[in-house]
């Protein structure tokens, strides 16, 4: 039986391969492949060379043919000897050329060879395995990955680099030696103690220090707040009646012609979206047919397909018609979920009426055609998504990069709530020391030093294939 056709778990040593890149129209491909035996598997089918890849040094480039009964394609192989690899096993990364053909190609030939489809971010999850990663730096791997800014793929590289390992490093240590002098209470009796100690009944010693960590970590658990919003991103649905200029602020906004516009109301019927980077912010822009009454039953689909949208989204923007007017619909107008933002578009036609309000709001003036305003309308996004002053957030600052870091934080944060409550009310040690051992377990659960076997299964299956 061949690799290739055993029952794949993360645990196991079985070498694997996997493409990096999606096999498409470009000029190359890249499949990863690693394990112990990978090197010698892969040289099996590959024509001879000088060196031979099976004793090409670490950190060197190959180059030849895959060959499997004829020549399947001619590749750069670059070679990585354990445990100078970035899975910490002997690695090859095969640059194959690109389409669609070439790349599957090869993958057949090399799981004909002995290797196995590699599992969703098997390859991070070894390189945890074999101490090349801690938890939080496998994490931001996907982070990096999936980032949808360039504010977002800086913060994580921030955390891939070492920022968050390195607070929560720092503060398990700060914590490790609360634990330890409360255990030295509980192990020695109080005429063994020199007598400058705090006394062992009821007080907490070091309790400056832990009430030094409670502040590190509580501002650690507000990080995901903002963490969470660059990640993830927010819905902004653009609203407002027929012909208030929706779509063209639309295509403003998102900087090309994306939606249709014309004089014509109704001419959007149904939604269209795109993601956009506002000031940093992942921005699902949406633009919506115009909200009124109507008979056209094409129309009245999209019309309800918007209202759908308006219960889902984080913010509105719902446009009034500077050429025609503030109008009962606007004035009625409400976001039954998350903010709305009033805009007076048209502001190159007609200004607003002055001092005007809606709903104690001051409407933003703008020209989706001209773009005028448009800077005031980004900074009124930035402020309603909570994240006003993030421009000045430096990258390299500890922050939280998933829910899971938030969940362990927090576990923290209770574990030693409760067991300084317990101390001010001059509660034994021994019901205090554990409480303060909780914390300390959960934070080693988000480098990674206290972690159940399905836990990190779930965790790294999360992840693209060929990470």
């Amino acid at each position: 039986m061949t690799a290739s056709n055993v029952k794949a778990n993360y645990g196991d040593e079985s070498p694997i391969a996997a493409f990096a890149t999606t096999p498409g129209n470009s000029a190359l491909t890249l499949i990863r492949c690693s394990g112990k035996e990978s090197i010698d598997l892969a040289s099996s089918v590959f024509s001879k060379s000088t060196p031979p890849l099976a004793a090409a040094p670490g950190n060197t480039v190959v180059h030849g043919w895959i060959v499997s009964g004829e020549k399947i394609d001619d590749v750069l192989v670059s070679v990585f000897r354990a445990p100078k690899s970035y899975t910490g096993e002997n690695s090859l990364d095969i640059c194959c050329h690109g389409g669609m053909t070439a790349g599957k190609a090869v993958m057949a030939a090399l799981k004909n060879a002995g290797f196995r489809g590699a599992l969703p971010g098997e390859f991070t999850f070894r390189a945890f395995m074999n101490g090349k990663l801690d938890l939080t730096k496998a994490e931001s791997v996907m982070e990096i990955v999936s980032a949808k800014t360039e504010t977002s793929r800086r913060h994580a590289v921030s955390r891939l680099s070492g920022s968050l390992f390195e607070e929560i490093d720092g503060i398990k240590k700060q914590l490790t030696d609360v634990l330890a002098a409360a255990e030295i209470y509980l192990d020695y009796s109080e005429d063994e103690i020199s007598a400058d100690a705090e006394e062992a009944e009821g007080r907490l010693p070091k309790k400056e220090i832990a009430l030094s960590v409670l502040e590190r970590l509580k501002k650690l658990s507000d990080s995901w707040r903002i963490e969470r919003v660059y990640q993830e991103g927010i819905t902004l649905v653009i609203a407002g009646c027929p012909n208030s200029g929706k779509s063209r602020l639309f295509n403003a906004l998102l900087k090309e012609d994306r939606s249709i516009v014309t004089e014509i109301p109704g001419t959007t019927r149904d939604w269209i979206e795109a993601w956009v980077s506002v000031e940093g912010i992942p921005i699902r822009l949406i633009d919506t047919a115009g909200l009124r009454e109507t008979a056209d039953s094409v129309e009245k689909i999209g019309v309800e397909r918007s209202r759908k949208l308006l219960e889902e989204s984080d913010i509105v923007l719902y446009l009034i018609d500077g050429e025609k007017g503030l109008t009962e619909e606007d004035k009625n107008f409400t976001a039954k979920n998350g903010v709305c933002i009033f805009v007076w578009n048209k502001s190159d036609i007609a200004s607003p009426p002055q001092s005007l309000q809606i709903n104690g709001q001051t409407p933003i003036c703008v020209s989706a055609k001209t773009s005028e305003g448009l800077p005031a309308l980004y900074a009124a996004i930035t402020s309603q998504a909570g994240i006003k002053d993030l421009q000045q957030t430096e990258p390299s600052t500890a922050a939280l990069g998933t829910a899971r870091q938030k969940t362990l934080v927090d576990a923290a944060v209770a574990s030693l709530q409760e067991a300084l409550s317990l101390s001010d009310n001059n509660e034994p040690l021994d019901i205090i020391a554990p409480l303060i051992k909780d914390a300390v377990n959960s934070l080693g659960e988000i480098t990674g030093e206290v972690s159940a076997a399905d836990l990190l299964e779930k965790m790294f299956s999360n992840f693209c294939v060929g990470k």
